[in-house]
Order: structure tokens, then C-alpha cells, then sequence
């Protein structure tokens, strides 16, 4: 909790390490193009050279395979871009960049289950169906955790089935990076989307990480930057801080506590003797998340309620212009439209306290006492009419 109250919107963004801030301060009192010869540029192309090297480090990649871009949106973009003529295969849960350029592109679009987990059965259907249409293999677009429920995809098992099939895939990591584990050769994909600001780093710095030899088409052209797979001069600082906030996320600590508070959260939720629906609790999950529902109000009632108390939360993803939407996951899962409606997401941190369940579980009740306090009093004056 801070002075400004808690936030519990960490998988919208995570607060700026002091580490990555530090490095950002240090690479602004620089001066010098990366792309240039001299001493200053040089000194500038070695932020870049180190920062490379610690958020490849992250997900056992290798630097030279690693591009980096303006945040997880445009390496989503660019790897769905890098597909070639292959036709392209995604789920019913990925996040709005990964959906809406499939959608452009004519995507075959899998199922989920009701725990949140993609129905592998039907990706590998749908695959087959895509490739014998297409003439050639298809390219898989799957996400590694969801956003809003944090529920973990089988992307190995996924991986596995699809290269039997010839089959390319692209996994956007984007959530787990810096939660879970990650290592784009365990889970045996091609291209590896991170983004910095989820674990810790700036916001408008991200990357695109290969497997191996794969094709990049690129978004941006112009210079030859990032091995000519995106234009443009680098943002050095915000590269910088990706590189040290990637270094310290690497050591995944406090997943532990952060995962009992979820679990304490959760807990206290199914007692206060509402209809409570908390998504995916049953699957694997990333240990900081919780996605629920009570239907008793809807979902942009409540984060205005609780953002009144002082509480930061979200309701599905943040990447939607500011506007609070029905939950496609949540829907996609099999859920009506009021339980999607009114499904909210807590996200932890590192920076929160056992004692802020305490503050949100008190906060809650309030949101829930004066909602049926107003029904009660609607209940009266129909009934004196």
C-alpha cells in the first residue's frame, strides 16, 4: 500500500524497478546514436549490447535472436507478420493484438474449455483443416498465461503437436515472463513475444525472440537496426531499464508470498455467502492473479467503486482505450454475458502486503452492503407504489 492507496493492477503494469530506473537515468545522461561509429556511439550501442544479452538471458534465448520493439503489441505484430503465406491458427483467449490482426488475416479461431485452457484437440483439428486448405503448414499464435485469468496454456504440448504437423508457432509470453518460468527451448516455440513493463521495466519497450533462423518481415523499415528486422533508432534508456528489470525478474522472487496472498484473497471472497465464480481456480495458474465474478453489480461499477476506495484493479485486459468491456475470455470460457460483465481482475506484486486483503475484502463489503442497501430501497418504493 502506498500513500496513494494499493494497487492490485500489476498484469496491467508493474511499477518501474529501481534498478531499471536506475539504468534508464544512467543511459539518458548519455549522448550518441547506437548506430554510430565514434566513442559516444559506442557507448550508446553498448547499453543495448547489455540489455540484450540480460532479457535474452531471461527466456534462455540467444542475444542475436532477439529484436527488440516498442512493447509486446508490436512484436505480437510482427511475428503474425513474419508468417509468409502460411495460413494462421490462434485461440479464443489471445490478447487484442494477437486477435485482431488474426481476424484481418482470416484466422481459424480454437475453443477453450470452461477452466480457461485452450482445447488442444480442436487447435490440432483446426490446424490440419488450415494447412490442407492453404496447401502449405500453418503458423500457431497461442499465449503462454492469459492476462485476465492468468490461467497457464499447455504451450509445450501445443509446440509439440503442431511441429509434427510442420507447423510454425509463436507464443506471446507477455504475462508469465518475470512470474513463471520461461524458456522458449522448453517450450519449444519459435518466436517468444516479452514485454518490459509487465515485469518491472518502462513502458514503449518490448521483444520478439527466435528460436533460430526464422523469417522476421518487418513492420518498421528504414536503417538497418536490430539485424534489419526493425528501422529505426533505438529508445536506449528504455532498452536500458528492459535489460535490468529482465536481470532482476529473472530470480522470480516473492512468488511464493505472492501466491498465498492470492490464495488468502480468494478465500475471503467465497465468504461472504454471494453466488462467486473465481476463473480458472481449478487450472494452473500464474501465482498472481485472480479473475471473479459475483454478478451482482457490473465490472465498470465495481473498479469505479473501489477505485473511490482507493483500490487499483481492472476488469480484463487494460488494452482496450480505456473502456470496460463484457470479458471475450471470459466468454470464450463458456460464461454468460452478465457473468461477463461483471468479471473483475486483481493482479499482485512485489510491493503489496498481507494487509492489503484485508483493505480490499473490508472495501468489497462496502461495494456489496450499499448494493443491496439500494435494492432493498428500490424493493420498498415498488412495493408503497
Amino acid at each position: 500500500m502506498t500513500a496513494r492507496g494499493i494497487y492490485l493492477d500489476w498484469n496491467a503494469t508493474a511499477p518501474l524497478r529501481p534498478t531499471a530506473l536506475a539504468a534508464m537515468t544512467s543511459a539518458l545522461q548519455e549522448v550518441g546514436n547506437a548506430s554510430s561509429v565514434h566513442a559516444f556511439g559506442r557507448r550508446a550501442r553498448a547499453w543495448i549490447d547489455q540489455a540484450r544479452d540480460e532479457v535474452a538471458a531471461l527466456v534462455g534465448g540467444r542475444s542475436a535472436l532477439l529484436t527488440f520493439t516498442s512493447g509486446g503489441t508490436e512484436a505480437n505484430n510482427l511475428a503474425l507478420n513474419s508468417r509468409g503465406t502460411r495460413p494462421l491458427v490462434i485461440s479464443a483467449i489471445e490478447h487484442e493484438s494477437v486477435l485482431k490482426p488474426a481476424r484481418l488475416a482470416g484466422a481459424q479461431v480454437a475453443r477453450v474449455g470452461r477452466s480457461g485452457e485452450i482445447d488442444v484437440a480442436h487447435l490440432g483439428y483446426l490446424i490440419d483443416k488450415a494447412s490442407e486448405s492453404a496447401g502449405r503448414p500453418a503458423f500457431i499464435s497461442v499465449m503462454l498465461a492469459n492476462n485476465e485469468t492468468g490461467v497457464i496454456q499447455p504451450v509445450a504440448e501445443i509446440a509439440h503437436m503442431a511441429k509434427a504437423k510442420g507447423a510454425l508457432v509463436h507464443c506471446d509470453a507477455t504475462q508469465a515472463v518475470g512470474r513463471v518460468p520461461v524458456d522458449i527451448n522448453a517450450l519449444g516455440v519459435d518466436y517468444l513475444t516479452i514485454s518490459a513493463h509487465k515485469l518491472g521495466g518502462p513502458q514503449g519497450a518490448g521483444a520478439l525472440v527466435l528460436a533460430g533462423d526464422l523469417p522476421v518481415e518487418p513492420l518498421v523499415m528504414g536503417g538497418g537496426q536490430e539485424r534489419n528486422r526493425r528501422g529505426g533508432t533505438e529508445n536506449v534508456a528504455a532498452i536500458a531499464g528492459f535489460g535490468a528489470a529482465a536481470k532482476e525478474a529473472a530470480q522470480l522472487g516473492d512468488v511464493g508470498r505472492i501466491a498465498a496472498m492470492r490464495d488468502a484473497l480468494e478465500d475471503r471472497l467465497t465468504q461472504f455467502g454471494l453466488p462467486m465464480t473465481i476463473f480458472g481456480r481449478a487450472a494452473k495458474r500464474l501465482p498472481n492473479t485472480t479473475c471473479f465474478a459475483s454478478g451482482t453489480k457490473t465490472a465498470e461499477t465495481l473498479v469505479m467503486a473501489l477505485d473511490l476506495s482507493g483500490i487499483a484493479i481492472s476488469a480484463g485486459s487494460a488494452c482496450s482505450s480505456g473502456k470496460v468491456r463484457p470479458s471475450h475470455v471470459i466468454s470464450a470460457m463458456g460464461f454468460d454475458a452478465a457473468t461477463a460483465g461483471s468479471a473483475i481482475r486483481v493482479s499482485w506484486g512485489w510491493q503489496n502486503e498481507a494487509s492489503d486483503i484485508d483493505t480490499f475484502v473490508a472495501a468489497w463489503g462496502r461495494v456489496q452492503r450499499a448494493g443491496l442497501a439500494q435494492r432493498d430501497d428500490a424493493e420498498t418504493r415498488i412495493s408503497a407504489a
